[in-house]
């Protein structure tokens, strides 16, 4: 089972791009399922059929479904509210507090890639491709797994010393619900299952987003195995006239952002590019026509990987000092930020901010600078002598 994720910034065509590539694995004779966990679903309007929040197929091997994250809320969140409400109640948090904490920013979105992995283990298909929101929205979808997680399991060890004192009975509950975020973070971080595949158009601000949501995504972890670059204008050839020198300007223009995102080492054999149509590609027919542009005879599964796993790299320099390669793609604009908190390294890039827990034997160590290049962050540390 392949889980491909298409996200990018809002309006750049990704809905199209994901509907494309399922159709085309479609067209392979691979039984592929198109999601779409987008609140502003587009999908039925691409593939020109009405959807439900069941899979129907759409074509033959293709099965297309809309996640209604609402619905989800509703359904499964108010239980798992109450639980969480219980055991921090239990903790000793005031109830009115308790209520306040179980109000999770972005738990739909949560309940949402639960739905994705439901319904990948649900049906007959060898794929499931995801059109996921716009990329702010995907990225907190990303992470929030991992969060959430960690939250609940400071949860669980402070649920236990409790239950010791003969309180503290929702412990299992908690328990069950940081398992199945684990999972969700472990489906996320696993290269062999899944990766994501960023849209962009060849405009500056769109790429610098794209930039940035690569670097977020390798803190997490993440792969990427690929880049689709839309909407790329027609090279004029020998036509004459206004219309002619119009196409020349913005396509030169698009080609020096492409040349920008070359300079930045990033690895060429992740682009392909998708031309401008002048109609709207609506429905299966022009689905399969863009696939054919995208992929040509490649397998649309055949991404290739940024190079950026895995994330952290330690080698011994002298007797008790290390270096830590923390392996994420940086621009040289990049504002980078580090800190110790306890056993983590808390690594900010351009306001990403992720813990990462240190290796063992780096954890008695003090971090005694640091540097950044086109490959991630070098940290230095230096293991301390008892009493110091």
């Amino acid at each position: 089972m392949r889980i491909l994720l298409f996200t990018g910034k809002g309006g750049v065509g990704k809905t199209t791009l994901a509907a494309a590539t399922a159709a085309g694995l479609a067209q392979q004779g691979r039984k592929t399922l198109v999601v779409s966990t987008d609140p502003a679903h587009s999908l039925s309007d691409a593939v020109d059929q009405r959807l439900g929040t069941e899979p129907v197929e759409v074509a033959d091997g293709l099965y297309a479904v809309q996640v209604d994250s609402l619905g989800l809320l509703d359904e499964v969140w108010v239980e798992l509210r109450e639980q969480v409400r219980h055991a921090l109640a239990d903790a000793g948090v005031d109830s009115l507090d308790a209520a306040e904490l179980t109000v999770l920013p972005g738990v739909d979105e949560v309940l949402a890639l639960g739905e994705v992995r439901r319904l990948a283990a649900s049906g007959p298909w060898d794929t499931v491709v995801v059109d996921c929101g716009p990329t702010a929205e995907t990225l907190r979808l990303l992470a929030l797994p991992e969060a959430i997680s960690g939250y609940l399991r400071k949860l669980v060890v402070r649920q236990s010393r409790l239950a010791g004192r003969g309180r503290g009975g929702t412990t299992e509950a908690v328990r069950r619900l940081g398992a199945h975020l684990e999972s969700l973070r472990e489906l996320l971080t696993d290269p062999a299952t899944t990766t994501v595949r960023l849209v962009l158009t060849p405009e500056r601000v769109v790429a610098a987003e794209t930039r940035r949501t690569l670097t977020s995504l390798a803190l997490r972890g993440i792969r990427v195995d690929g880049l689709v670059v839309n909407r790329l204008m027609p090279a004029p050839g020998l036509w004459r006239g206004s219309a002619a020198s119009w196409l020349r300007t913005r396509r030169r223009q698009q080609n020096e952002v492409l040349a920008e995102l070359a300079a930045t080492g990033l690895d060429q054999r992740l682009i392909r590019p998708v031309e401008h149509r002048a109609v709207e590609p609506v429905g299966l027919a022009a689905l399969v026509e863009i696939a054919g542009e995208l992929y040509g005879a490649d397998d649309p599964l055949a991404g290739c990987d940024t190079g950026v796993s895995p994330l952290l790299q330690v080698s011994e320099v002298d007797e008790g000092g290390y270096e830590l390669r923390v392996a994420v793609p940086l621009d040289r604009e990049s504002a980078v930020d580090l800190a110790r908190v306890d056993d983590d390294l808390a690594v900010t890039i351009d306001g990403f901010r992720r813990l990462i827990a240190l290796p063992e034997l780096l954890r008695p160590c003090q971090v005694t600078g640091a540097e950044s290049d086109a490959r991630g962050l070098l940290v230095s540390l230096r293991r301390q002598e008892d009493g110091r």
